[in-house]
């Protein structure tokens, strides 16, 4: 029987990003990378965004990259709110859906824009549903016009376009 020490090990070593530790820890107890630690989060969901090593582990260990917490954010929201492009290339390479929206309806390239991260928005604007309105009725148009983002607003329009 796992004990609640060992999923506290993993999301702790996750949110450290130390992937030695995850690794060790998904193997010597074998646990399935979406334990849930006592605040009902997976190594995923806490992970250090910027660690894509982290990421890549637990979803080749059979990570959901599309699990939502009770606020409908899915790692590939906290990864384009923080910017972290590579992270977001693992996430969807192994299977993140782009176009999940938040309790909020905010999809993750809404807080890319919002947060000013424009090499993550350049990933996410092939993939993304850029006619999606949050639950504000923003599309990722009008989210990077409220953020004075010019260069984002002609980014996005030429994907509209093609």
């Amino acid at each position: 029987m796992v004990q609640i020490r060992d999923t506290e090990g993993l999301t702790r070593a996750a949110a450290r990003g130390n992937l030695d530790e995850v690794r060790r820890i998904l193997e010597e107890y074998r646990l399935h990378p979406d334990t849930v630690n006592r605040f009902g989060r997976t190594a995923l969901q806490v992970m250090m965004m910027g660690n894509s090593g982290v990421a890549r582990l637990l979803l080749e260990k059979g990570a959901n990259p599309n699990l939502q917490d009770e606020g409908g954010i899915a790692p590939i929201h906290d990864a384009a709110r923080s910017g972290f492009v590579d992270t977001l290339r693992v996430l969807v390479e192994y299977g993140a859906s782009v176009n999940v929206a938040d309790r909020y309806g905010a999809l993750p390239i809404h807080l890319a824009i919002r947060e000013g991260h424009h090499e993550a928005v350049e990933f996410l604007a092939p993939l993304s549903d850029l006619r999606h309105a949050n639950a504000s009725g923003q599309t990722p148009v009008d989210v990077a016009r409220v953020y004075h983002q010019p260069d984002m607003i002609r980014l996005l329009f030429d994907h509209i376009r093609s």
